[in-house]
């Protein structure tokens, strides 16, 4: 399918599961007098993030949130330290990233086979090894593969309370639609696919968002050439410029930065009379 008529698809797909002004978000008070707000989040602690993707995101002046896994991260500590020391979010990625014994590659480690007692380590221990390796902890979780659950059948338990009790804001993956501000779980964030698209094809995504002033969260991988699982570079020199541009609307901050920046807005709602 040519990239204009997806661009096109998807934009009318958006417009009919979003009003163009959803009404918990219409007021939202953004910082800077913005419209809407953006992340920019990558997961895995991959080495093409610091390698490719760091000089782009410090030149065009923009922070991101990178999710690390503690083992990962060892491979290009040097860079992580400079990615930390410049001000881009250090989050949790798990300590070994289990996910569904569906994917042949986490059978030995697959939530199936998890309980809560066991999971809980896999956020406490990678948040202390991030804070030996780094000098940060992390406040903000990526669900590994997007998947919150531990157990099967009539024995399966979501984990999102321990991320809620843990962290911050916790992120999804393979979300459909932007946050809205005034409603959304923070333990349970939308984040929304970037790997493979062009500017194009995320632009009507940011006009969604400024319509219904909510938060858009844009997860990648890879930062690269076009490639499975890579967000790539032509789409990143085309949307920084416009996320940096006034004119636009929009506030770019790290996912941490938001979250409690909503969490401001809510607590003083709680304390009006």
């Amino acid at each position: 399918m040519p990239v204009l008529a997806a661009a096109l698809l998807w934009s009318t797909a958006a417009a009919a599961q979003t009003p163009a002004t959803a009404p918990g978000a219409s007021g939202f008070p953004w910082p800077e007098g913005a419209r809407a707000a953006v992340s920019l989040t990558f997961d895995d602690a991959r080495p093409s993030q610091v390698d490719v993707g760091l000089p782009i995101f410090d030149r065009h002046g923009v922070k991101v949130t990178f999710f690390l896994v503690p083992s990962n991260a060892e491979q290009r500590l040097a860079g992580w330290k400079k990615a930390a020391a410049a001000g881009h979010e250090i989050g949790n990625h798990s300590l070994d990233h289990p996910c569904t014994g569906n994917f042949a590659w986490a059978r030995h480690k697959a939530l199936e086979d998890y309980t809560l007692e066991r999971m809980r380590p896999q956020l406490l221990d990678a948040n202390a090894r991030l804070r030996d390796l780094l000098g940060v902890t992390p406040e903000v979780f990526a669900y590994p593969c997007g998947q919150t659950f531990v157990g099967r059948g009539l024995d399966t338990r979501s984990y999102v309370p321990l991320v809620a009790a843990t962290f911050v804001a916790g992120r999804g993956w393979l979300g459909e639609a932007p946050n809205d501000p005034e409603r959304c779980d923070l333990a349970q964030v939308l984040g929304m696919e970037m790997d493979g698209k062009d500017f194009e094809q995320v632009r009507p995504l940011l006009e969604q968002a400024r319509q219904a002033r909510s938060w858009l969260v844009l997860a990648g991988h890879d930062i690269g050439e076009p490639g499975v699982q890579t967000t790539r570079v032509g789409l990143l020199e085309k949307l920084l410029p416009y996320l940096r541009d006034p004119a636009n609307g929009f506030w770019t901050a790290p996912m941490g930065t938001v979250a409690h920046a909503i969490r401001r807005v809510r607590a003083g709602k709680e304390e009006r009379p």
